[in-house]
C-alpha cells in the first residue's frame, strides 16, 4: 500500500488538489484555535490550511512522497506543520493531547479500522472535536474516487460503533459533487460527521 501512495503522490500534480476539503473547511471555522492532528494526510492540503488559520498542526501519513509535497506546500504558503511518516499502528502521541482530529478520506483496512479509530480518539482531549468525511457504501456506484472494496467504505452505524465515547452533533450520509484534484471528481456518496469526545 505504501508503494501505491508513493507512486500517486510522486506525480507532479497534487492528486487531490491544494485547496482544503470543503466540509472540513466549513467546520474548522467554528472551532477555537488549538492543537490539531491530521491522520493519513497525504499531500497536506488540509493541514496547511489549518496552519494558515493559526492552528498548531501535526500530521502523519505512510507516504514519504506525501510528506515531501506537504512540506513544500507549507513552505510555499509560509506556514509550519509537523509531519511524520508513519502508519497509525506506529504513530505515538500523548493521550488527551489534541483539541481537534481530522479524518478526510482516511480509509483504513476494515479488520484494523475500529482499533485505529479508537487509538486516534485516545489522542483527543475530553470535549475535543473530530471532523470526518469519507466515502459511503454507495460510492461503489460512482467513479469519483475511493476504495473499490465495500468493507473499506462507511455506514453511519459503523461510524457509531467505531467511534465510541463520541457525541455526534452531526452525522449524515450525503450526495455531493467533488472537485478535488484529478482523483476526486464528480458525484460522490459520502459520510460526514462532527463529534465531541465525552
Amino acid at each position: 500500500m505504501n508503494n501505491f501512495w508513493n507512486e500517486r503522490y510522486a506525480e507532479k500534480v497534487f492528486a487531490y488538489g491544494i485547496e482544503p476539503n470543503q466540509f472540513y473547511k466549513e467546520q474548522l471555522a467554528n472551532l477555537p484555535k488549538g492543537k490539531i492532528l491530521f491522520a493519513a494526510e497525504g499531500e497536506g492540503r488540509n493541514a496547511v490550511y489549518a496552519a494558515q488559520q493559526g492552528f498548531e498542526v501535526s500530521a502523519f501519513d505512510s507516504s514519504i512522497e506525501g510528506k515531501n509535497k506537504a512540506e513544500a506546500l507549507a513552505e510555499e504558503k509560509n506556514v509550519a506543520i509537523s509531519y511524520t511518516v508513519s502508519g497509525l499502528e506506529d504513530v505515538d502521541f500523548p493521550e488527551n493531547y489534541f483539541d481537534v482530529i481530522v479524518l478526510v478520506y482516511a480509509h483504513f483496512p476494515y479488520e484494523i479500522r475500529k482499533k485505529y479509530h479508537q487509538k486516534l480518539v485516545s489522542f483527543l482531549k475530553p470535549n475535543g472535536n473530530i471532523i470526518f468525511e469519507a466515502f459511503g457504501k454507495e460510492q461503489l456506484n460512482y467513479t469519483s474516487g475511493g476504495p473499490k472494496q465495500l468493507e473499506m467504505l462507511f455506514s453511519e452505524d459503523e461510524i457509531k460503533s467505531e467511534f465510541q465515547n463520541i457525541d455526534f452533533s452531526y452525522l449524515k450520509t450525503e450526495e455531493t459533487i467533488l472537485d478535488e484534484g484529478p482523483y476526486h471528481q464528480g458525484k460522490a456518496n459520502v459520510v460526514r460527521f462532527i463529534g465531541q469526545k465525552k
